[in-house]
């Protein structure tokens, strides 16, 4: 008799690949309207130099919705938008690669390792332009920026639509830096989200076994990913925070070298400097991890092919 306190990995050839891109977008789109006023706190935090405006994450928040209202914390959202495409690349290479490295071993913590690694340098590889971008648009405030570029008041004095806003943050990264200034950071990116993808996929399956093995048999699955989930997140976080302080800083400061960018960080600010914006990285991940993981788990239940949806206890 099967034990229920196991929790079965659904792999890709379990799969109805239709409903599952159909489900996926859907589910992400869902995901990225609630979490990305916390994504936005996180990069003017990371960027501001000391506490010259905000003093943490709450504080942030107030302040950014006083001046700015609600459009405030969406700067730059639609065009961020465009990232849905990296996040169907990204789970599709994540399947895949799981399923590859399957022939040569059947351990977990390695089948999710390589997975994960590798499905965020191909998921950044689309980023990274889009990100540029967009963390610049983050960076308007209200007459002002807190980044290289400023958006072009109209001549009334009114600002720009949005895609006008789009249009001319683009033409003015490609005057300044050519080609090259939409993946700017590329490398810092890939030293930030490739380890902690390749992080947060292990310590995910470690904490559900372990939740799972002390839970009573009668608790629901889904329930115990969805406290692994933040736990493997807080976990992925604190040890790649470092490395995503410097990447936010190379994207929006036009800075070209990641060690000159540490370097200048640790004479201002010290270590604590690599810590910015944990907090709100944290905050953000818990509830938007507890979302991802739900959804991806229920939607990869729904994606089931029908012959195998009776046939253990997912």
């Amino acid at each position: 008799m099967e034990d229920k306190r196991n929790i079965p990995i659904i792999e890709w050839e379990d799969m109805d690949k239709k409903k599952f891109y159909v489900f996926g977008v859907c589910m992400t789109m869902m995901i990225r309207v609630s979490i990305y006023p916390f994504t936005l706190i996180r990069t003017r935090l990371q960027v501001q130099k000391g506490k010259s405006l905000y003093n943490g994450t709450f504080d942030a928040f107030v302040k950014i919705l006083r001046a700015e209202g609600v459009a405030g914390l969406y700067r730059g959202f639609l065009v961020n938008t465009f990232t849905l495409i990296s996040g169907q690349c990204y789970v599709t290479t994540y399947e895949l690669t799981r399923t590859f490295v399957s022939k040569y071993s059947s351990n977990n913590t390695v089948k999710s390792l390589v997975a994960g690694g590798s499905a965020s340098l191909v998921a950044q590889s689309i980023t990274v332009p889009i990100d540029v971008v967009s963390q610049h648009l983050m960076m308007q405030r209200k007459g002002e920026s807190m980044g290289r570029f400023r958006v072009q008041a109209v001549a009334d004095g009114k600002r720009m639509v949005v895609f006008g806003q789009t249009k001319d943050i683009i033409v003015q990264i490609f005057k300044a830096d050519g080609p090259k200034g939409f993946y700017r950071g590329y490398v810092a990116s890939l030293l930030t989200y490739i380890p902690n993808s390749a992080v947060w996929w292990p310590f995910y399956h470690f904490y559900a076994e372990q939740l799972s093995s002390l839970a009573p048999k009668d608790v629901p699955h889904l329930l115990l990913q969805a406290v692994s989930g933040p736990l493997a997140a807080a976990t992925a976080a604190t040890l790649t925070n470092p490395m995503d302080v410097i990447r936010a800083r190379v994207q929006v400061e036009g800075k070209s070298s990641i060690t000159g960018t540490f370097r200048q960080l640790m004479v201002e600010e010290g270590p604590w400097g690599l810590t910015k914006g944990l907090s709100a990285r944290i905050i953000s991940s818990t509830p938007s991890t507890i979302v991802i993981v739900l959804g991806y788990e229920t939607l990869k239940k729904l994606s089931l092919r029908p012959e195998l949806v009776d046939s253990r206890h997912w």
